[in-house]
């Protein structure tokens, strides 16, 4: 079979050998769930060949993790701690990895709580490219606002809304694809 790989024993009470297949094992996983949760997200955003790349590295050390722990005749607990723990932290970290390296653009849907102009005007001021429309509410008119913003900048806009009309309603998606029109300025 494989000759070069270490069997862990736990018959012989061999914890270091335990503690370094439990950290090998966390670590591993950790990377292969890190580049598995960045794939899915290139691909999502529709960078198949960059996600078909990052899929082979990530099968390749998932491979060699699951192997590692397949092939111990240990069965100590703590196999199956790390190899959970090192897929949790792996989410975790691709997620991060992912916002850093991946620029998002968000739509922002804004339903003011009243008719009020000057509200557009402020967020227009602050650099946000405003489209407003009006719109008829249950008891009165409104306006809707349509903003296209790079993903840096959604915490100081929901601040920004939330100082000028804190009832306003406010829908955000993830927008996949975007051509011409205006996005502020990331300050």
């Amino acid at each position: 079979m494989y000759t070069n790989q270490i069997k862990y024993n736990n018959n012989n009470g061999d914890k270091m050998s335990l503690f370094l297949l439990c950290m090998k094992i966390f670590f591993a996983r950790l990377i292969d769930v890190s580049l598995g949760t960045f794939r899915t997200i290139n691909t999502v955003k529709g960078r198949d060949l960059i996600a078909s790349l990052i899929g082979i590295v990530e099968i390749t050390v998932w491979f060699l993790v699951v192997k590692e722990a397949l092939n111990t005749d240990n069965n100590s607990l703590w196999i199956v701690f790390s190899y959970a723990m090192g897929f949790s932290v792996g989410t975790y970290l691709g997620g991060k990895i992912s916002k850093i390296f991946i620029k998002s653009n968000l739509e922002v849907e804004v339903i003011l709580s009243k008719k009020d102009s000057s509200i557009i005007d402020k967020i227009r001021k602050e650099g946000y490219g405003v489209t407003a429309i009006e719109v008829e509410g249950v008891k009165e008119k409104k306006y809707m606002l349509y903003i296209q913003i790079m993903g840096k900048s959604l915490e100081k806009l929901k601040k920004l809304i939330r100082t000028l009309d804190d009832k306003a309603f406010i829908v955000i998606n993830e927008t996949k694809y975007v051509e011409n029109g205006y996005f502020g300025v990331v300050k």
